[in-house]
């Protein structure tokens, strides 16, 4: 029998459940000074002239020492990620590995205009905004402050993140950018343009995923109650 850690651990989404695992594993070797976060930074000139092509992937998975900080990004990334993975890809692991390569591939394409050395943040916040966006009618508490509904929810992390640190977050407004891309594309160009998908993953993209053992039953419909449900963030 599988012990409760390795059971929770198991049913976490593939995908998200691998991310997740490589940012806690690269934030604990960088907090044990075995891997200094000088290594892993965007630098296109390190990049291309020292050949440091991992750099383009630990970008996405350095989210800073060991902190409160720290925990409360891994919070939002996990459970955002999880969140959408199981309701709106569930059963469809090659189309959200595809968003989050499609997502990566644009934030990388834009650091230059931010200057942003890590963009781990960006990336789930794009998530946070794409399942926000695709539950119009979910109700959410804001440290039972006030209730609102999912869709204002990008906007109320960014004006908290205002109040804390006096400053327009960047992060947080590429990450909308790019998840609004995806979103607008996906769900509202389809509507207007015949069913067309631009964004969809390639049929050789999906191919890699096939082999794939099948995934969990889907989630039953009174599980699935639970997005319709207030909760808190």
């Amino acid at each position: 029998m599988a012990a409760p850690l390795e059971q929770w651990f198991f049913d976490v989404p593939v995908v998200t459940r691998w991310w997740t695992t490589a940012v806690v594993a690269t934030s604990v070797l960088c907090q044990c000074n075995l891997v200094n976060p000088f290594q892993l930074f965007l630098s296109f000139q390190t990049v291309w002239g020292k050949q440091q092509y991992w750099r383009l992937i630990t970008t996405f998975l350095y989210f800073g020492p060991l902190s409160l900080d720290f925990m409360f990004h891994i919070f939002f990334m996990a459970r955002y990620s999880r969140m959408l993975e199981e309701s709106h890809y569930q059963g469809r692991t090659a189309d959200f590995a595809w968003l989050l390569l499609y997502s990566a591939i644009t934030l990388i394409a834009l650091s230059p205009l931010t200057g942003m050395p890590f963009l781990g943040s960006p990336l789930s916040f794009s998530l946070v905004y794409i399942w926000a966006r695709r539950n119009p009618a979910v109700r959410l508490s804001f440290l039972g402050l006030f209730v609102f509904s999912a869709p204002y929810l990008p906007w109320v992390l960014l004006g908290f993140s205002v109040l804390l640190h006096n400053t327009l977050p960047k992060d947080d407004l590429l990450g909308i950018a790019v998840g609004h891309v995806y979103y607008f594309f996906s769900d509202v160009y389809p509507r207007i343009n015949g069913g067309s998908r631009p964004l969809d993953p390639p049929e050789f993209w999906r191919r890699l995923f096939s082999a794939r053992p099948p995934q969990a039953a889907p989630i039953p419909a009174a599980a699935r109650n639970e997005w319709a449900e207030p909760v808190g963030i």
